[in-house]
């Protein structure tokens, strides 16, 4: 069982690198990573931080995430493709977010490739029909997938930026498409006895 921690409150989790002292940490672990996310806003925000994650600890995002809500307008994709440069310019100024210019145009130019969709076709439909098979329990958790790989060159397509297959991977783990709650985790087997 060295793939779980045991928590500040006795349940053991993902051995996640400073799981077991940080509630902030412990609580997206239990009640959101892996479980099923709806909604274009939802995905897009979940897009949006897995995008500035990379290259850095999820728990710098995690910690920022009030602040990116509210310097990308809740991340409503209709409020966000209506940023222009002052927009850019403020939230390059804002230290409670990643100040990042890359991943912010990114952003901005994802909110407006959601809005370009075609007509049933959304953010959400394209990570469906991309899900990976399950994985078998126990294996090695993977950076990337050809499903990941796939939805990645998927997105490119669509004018989507910043999400590669590593980052797409890291978003279908967060939105419940990839279950890689680790064995032992009290969330894995939550999840195992209640499948949605």
């Amino acid at each position: 069982m060295e793939n779980v921690v045991v928590g500040s409150d006795g349940k053991p989790r993902c051995a996640w690198a400073g799981i077991e002292s940080d509630l902030l940490y412990q609580r997206y672990h239990d009640e959101e990573w892996g479980r099923p996310v709806a909604g274009e806003r939802e995905l897009f925000e979940r897009l949006s931080l897995e995008a500035f994650q990379s290259g850095l600890s999820w728990i710098t995002i995690l910690r920022k995430r009030e602040s990116f809500r509210e310097a990308f307008a809740n991340f409503e994709p209709a409020a966000v493709a209506r940023f222009g440069p002052a927009d850019v310019d403020r939230l390059m100024a804002n230290a409670g977010i990643v100040r990042n210019l890359m991943k912010i145009n990114a952003t901005i130019g994802n909110a407006k490739a959601i809005l370009a969709l075609p007509d049933g076709v959304t953010l959400g439909s394209l990570l469906h029909g991309h899900a990976p098979a399950p994985r078998p329990a126990g294996s090695p958790v993977p950076a990337k997938t050809a499903e990941s790989t796939a939805l990645a060159k998927e997105l490119k397509k669509r004018g989507f930026a910043f999400v590669g297959p590593t980052t797409a991977y890291a978003m279908m783990q967060a939105v419940g498409l990839a279950n890689d709650h680790q064995p032992g985790c009290w969330v894995a087997e939550t999840l195992a006895a209640d499948p949605v």
